[in-house]
């Protein structure tokens, strides 16, 4: 009798740790999502249209500046889009843009969730590391002197 209770409490330690360890989740990856993942050439084929598509990049100025960007896009950080939701346009179809997708995909969920026509997300880091050609790194302007604008910055360069 006690070596079947060892070897079920064997077993049951066995399981719940199989159970707990799951793969931890990265700060930037959603725990689920709907959105769809889009593949290059998937994008590459919306981006062929861009009358039709809007790409929401909703990444931090200093990641477009490093990583670049897509040549026209709406710029929304995930954490205002809530916020910004009447400023989107709804009679476009809808491309969410992060770094890996993982940001977009959250994004592409709200949206989708709000009443937005949502093609899917894609990574800009992601899409030029398997091959596609990012068009635009904007670069950050130097921060200024503190006390200037840009009104006394351009009286001064006079």
């Amino acid at each position: 009798m006690l070596k079947k209770l060892v070897v079920i409490a064997m077993l049951s330690t066995v399981a719940f740790a199989q159970e707990t360890a799951k793969p931890a989740q990265g700060a930037n990856t959603p725990a689920s999502t709907h959105a769809k993942k889009l593949t290059n050439a998937e994008f590459d084929a919306y981006l062929a249209h861009p009358e039709k598509v809007l790409l929401l990049d909703v990444r931090r100025p200093d990641e477009v500046s490093t990583i670049g960007g897509f040549p026209v896009y709406l710029s929304i950080q995930i954490k205002d889009l809530k916020d910004h939701l009447k400023e989107i346009p709804k009679d476009r179809e809808i491309i969410t843009v992060s770094n890996h997708a993982a940001r977009a995909a959250v994004a592409a969920d709200l949206l989708d969730n709000a009443g937005f026509k949502v093609l899917g997300a894609v990574g800009a880091d992601t899409y030029q590391q398997e091959g596609g050609k990012l068009a635009v790194k904007i670069p950050v302007p130097p921060a200024r002197p503190a006390g200037e604008t840009a009104h006394t910055a351009d009286t001064a360069a006079k």
